[in-house]
């Protein structure tokens, strides 16, 4: 949610912010501002919609100065305005980027509004900056006014404060929201993702909850949430600034479609020797951890919810160790009761989903010893909070509907499920067979992504739809849902997705010519049971897409369009029936002329509630 980006320096940092808000236009884009100190005077521009409406603005009226902040909102608090936008501003004096909720933000209004402060925004956000100019007018110094704020925050945020009063100094605080600091050659600067600041560092500090840090040309200050001085490490990124290029596609999206038989073998990578997965991949007291464990609990949301409902199937199916699954903002707010022994999984690509995050945190209350985390981000807040991590190593997801985090996710399950099963009923022989499997998952992605000019023929089919029917069974019902999300996403097509056998009890009151059926049938034990289902929806002039196993033989069905999947194993065709789905959303919405990589009222990283 949002992307703030600020920056000090001996040289003009517009363009730098500039660049950076593009970088960062995947977490926001209903508005976007930024704005800067040159000469005594705070200089700010914002424009409603995407960054490019900034660039135009700024092109026909520069800006110029030394420290800056500037921001990219997916409106919370109050619509998508130019008023509502980012960066705020105090009486000409004080300006705050904001990413997160202030909870208690109703209240500090009324009090500021009796103080006299005029607001010009719906946002929770302005009341951050009317509390800094405030403690400003009492207090010494900028640093001991922020410090003195953010106590009065309740609820989460990543903040860049500036002053008239010290144009040498940029404040950020961070509690709940990520926020980093690029450590440049007598320069730094901020941002929400490090992908913001890779064309002009490699080289960040991560700041911690409750971090607060004074930023200024000749060095930085940390206090901890003690108020302490502390030393933060600077970790050297091993991205580069073409690392979230689009290249030679079209889209972010389609790109990272295509990057997945890369992302799998990188998964994989160094976690075998002598084709057996080693346990120290999870950490190092991994091994003692899993001999304790009896039941397994997952917490996720959205895509990442999805995989781990196939992980529930292969942990019961193949390792018979009791699993159960939640979506992160329910488990947290009803009263779970946790087993004994229970290993908490949580799967996140950002590592900083909000309600997966106070999940865990949940969970702990609740007496759990023992928690993993599956994450793309290795210095995000979930893998800190975690005892154990496998990071799925991803790469840059870019693109809001999540396509590679998703099936390096269900590749780096796999491996959780073997790790697990050993102390329980899977055998060796199975193990073998599932670890051959995921060594030819690269290969078999190639293979399925040949199928890409056939599904943009299908997609035509779709093009004039309002509503489509996913089906699946066993471990392909959650595909099904997976393949129904990406399309409702992306082309803006109601989709809901349902079990096969679910069909009976209420959706095939739905079936006729104009709603599309997809059906998700590799060749396992369930395939003549949802043939069975295909037939109720045939039977009633439905018009079935079915994705099934190369090698079935098929019966000619006027109201049948068969799409075959290059053969597969069991074990891992959750991870091959996806890509067609990806790509049948993907090529759905280029059809509708959206937004792909960035769809309406949708951010990629929900750091908020």
């Amino acid at each position: 949610m949002c992307g703030i980006v600020g920056g000090i320096a001996q040289r003009n940092v517009v363009p730098i912010l500039l660049e950076g808000l593009k970088r960062l236009e995947y977490r926001g884009y209903d508005s976007a501002g930024l704005a800067v100190i040159n000469k005594g005077q705070i200089f700010r521009k914002r424009e409603l919609g995407k960054v490019k409406g900034l660039e135009a603005l700024l092109e026909a009226d520069p800006i110029t100065g030394q420290i800056g902040i500037a921001h990219t909102r997916w409106a919370t608090h109050g619509k998508p305005s130019t008023a509502n936008a980012h960066p705020h501003i105090c009486r000409h004096k004080v300006a705050v980027v904001h990413n997160g909720i202030i909870e208690n933000h109703e209240s500090l209004r009324e009090t500021q509004l009796q103080l006299g402060y005029e607001f010009t925004s719906e946002t929770d956000t302005e009341v951050i900056v009317h509390e800094v100019y405030h403690a400003l007018e009492v207090n010494e110094g900028l640093l001991s006014a922020v410090k003195k704020t953010v106590k009065k925050l309740e609820g989460a945020y990543a903040l860049g404060i500036m002053s008239v009063d010290e144009p040498d100094t940029l404040i950020a605080c961070r509690k709940g929201s990520p926020l980093v600091i690029g450590v440049g050659i007598g320069e730094y600067f901020i941002a929400s993702d490090v992908a913001a600041l890779l064309p002009v560092t490699q080289r960040f500090i991560f700041l911690e909850d409750g971090d607060i840090a004074a930023i200024t040309i000749n060095g930085l200050t940390i206090y901890d949430r003690h108020d302490q001085v502390v030393s933060r490490s600077v970790i050297e990124s091993k991205l580069t600034a073409d690392a979230v290029d689009k290249g030679d596609y079209r889209h972010y999206m389609l790109k990272e479609i295509y990057e997945q038989p890369f992302a799998i073998s990188q998964t994989l990578e160094g976690r075998f020797i002598n084709n057996r997965l080693q346990e120290s991949a999870f950490g190092h007291n991994a091994a003692t951890i899993f001999n304790s464990i009896k039941s397994i609990q997952i917490l996720a949301c959205g895509t990442s919810y999805h995989a781990g409902l196939v992980a529930r199937y292969w942990f019961e199916e193949l390792a018979h160790v009791p699993c159960h699954i939640e979506v992160a903002s329910e488990f947290r707010y009803r009263s779970p009761v946790l087993a004994p022994d229970t290993l908490v999984v949580t799967i996140s690509q950002s590592g900083e989903t909000a309600d997966t995050l106070a999940a865990l945190l949940e969970a702990k209350k609740l007496g759990a010893k023992h928690s993993l985390a599956i994450c793309n981000v290795p210095e995000s807040s979930l893998v800190r909070e975690s005892d154990l991590v496998l990071m799925t190593r991803a790469g840059p997801e870019i693109g809001v509907a999540s396509t590679k985090a998703f099936t390096t996710q269900l590749a780096t399950l796999m491996l959780l499920v073997i790790a697990i099963g050993r102390r329980f009923q899977l055998n060796e022989i199975v193990e073998q067979k599932i670890t051959s499997e995921l060594f030819s998952l690269p290969g078999k992605i190639e293979k399925t992504l040949l199928m890409d000019e056939e599904i943009r023929n299908l997609s035509e089919q779709f093009a004039e739809k309002q509503h489509a029917l996913f089906l699946g069974r066993g471990t392909h019902y959650p595909i099904a849902m997976e393949g129904a999300l990406k399309l409702k996403e992306i082309s803006y097509i109601h989709a809901e997705a349902y079990p096969a056998g679910e069909l009976k009890h209420g959706p095939l009151a739905l079936i006729d010519a104009d709603m599309p059926v997809v059906t998700v049938a590799p060749n396992n034990s369930l395939l003549e049971k949802l043939k069975s289902n295909m037939q109720e929806v045939s039977a009633r002039g439905g018009q079935l897409i079915v994705f099934m196993d190369e090698t079935l033989a098929t019966a000619n069905d006027e109201n049948v369009q068969i799409v075959k999947v290059p053969q597969v194993g069991n074990e891992i065709a959750p991870i091959i029936y996806t890509i067609p789905l990806q790509l049948l959303a993907y090529h759905v919405a280029v059809l509708k002329g959206t937004d792909v990589d960035q769809p309406r009222n949708l951010a990629k990283s929900v750091t908020v509630e």
